[in-house]
């Protein structure tokens, strides 16, 4: 049975170039993409089984990481990350007018943010305005000459359009990466460790406790994150990543989670899995 991807939509956004990549490497046979309209719908489509498996940032260079699929990672314990990718991200300002006529900048909001600083230089009293996607922001624009869109340089390509900066992103090394979510969990090889927590308590020293855990297991903490739990100001959820170098890691993973779930209050298990850097043509 082809199975069916969910990604962020609509066609031509980063995350359906992820999309496919993650597919081939999770050698799917002719998959069926299909785009959603906002993250939070992409989530939805694997939670609820629409879609049999669901790809979504998780985690930007520049801005950290993706609070959507985090929160929705915590919310859904079922859903596991079964491989990663981290895409290089390069923006384009593209639109139907001319730079000097722009009063308008669409995108999604990581990528107005990812560009600010070249926006408040080059266009300083555009006004930003937020959409679902990059692919959503340069559809809109269309046929506008006081509206322009970032967004992948590809979707110049629409017709009428065209390319009025590249690159637009303020950090050069901007890269973003994407995760495979399904319902199974992954046995693969993998070089990284996904789980979060929340404390018993919050007195002096409990995190310490919980990270000393870590330390003591010899693990390299690639990324910790902390998000508030929704349920009472100063109470927060804690999400780790650990490169993993071998299959005795794995053993000392397992013996790990032992030790800390009786420090926890909750304990999500996102998985392990592959992540590897790519190239875009």
């Amino acid at each position: 049975m082809r199975k069916q991807v969910a990604y962020l939509g609509p066609k031509g956004t980063y995350a359906e170039k992820a999309a496919h990549i993650l597919s081939k490497l999770a050698n799917f046979q002719t998959p069926i993409f299909v785009p959603c309209n906002g993250l939070h719908s992409v989530i939805k489509s694997i939670a609820y089984n629409n879609c049999d498996a669901a790809v979504v940032p998780i985690e930007n260079s520049v801005q950290g990481g993706v609070t959507a699929t985090l929160d929705a990672l915590w919310k859904f314990p079922e859903i596991f990350i079964n491989k990663a990718i981290v895409l290089p991200i390069k923006h384009a300002l593209i639109s139907y007018g001319e730079l000097s006529s722009i009063s308008e900048v669409l995108s999604h909001p990581q990528a107005l943010a990812q560009c600010s600083e070249w926006l408040s230089e080059n266009l300083p009293n555009a006004i930003s305005l937020p959409t679902n996607s990059t692919s959503e922001a340069v559809n809109m624009v269309k046929g506008s000459k006081f509206r322009a869109a970032i967004g992948s340089k590809s979707l110049v390509q629409i017709e009428g359009l065209k390319e009025l900066a590249f690159p637009i992103n303020d950090v050069p090394g901007n890269c973003t990466r994407f995760v495979l979510l399904s319902k199974e969990s992954n046995s693969n090889l993998a070089n990284i460790a996904s789980f979060a927590f929340s404390l018993i308590s919050n007195n002096p020293g409990a995190l310490l406790k919980a990270i000393k855990n870590i330390a003591d297991f010899g693990f390299n903490m690639s990324k910790i994150e902390s998000r508030p739990s929704k349920r009472e100001l100063g109470e927060y959820i804690i999400y780790i990543d650990l490169e993993i170098n071998n299959q005795n890691n794995i053993k000392d993973l397992l013996e790990l989670k032992k030790k800390l779930k009786p420090l926890c209050k909750n304990f999500v298990d996102f998985g392990n899995y592959f992540s590897e850097n790519v190239e875009l043509d």
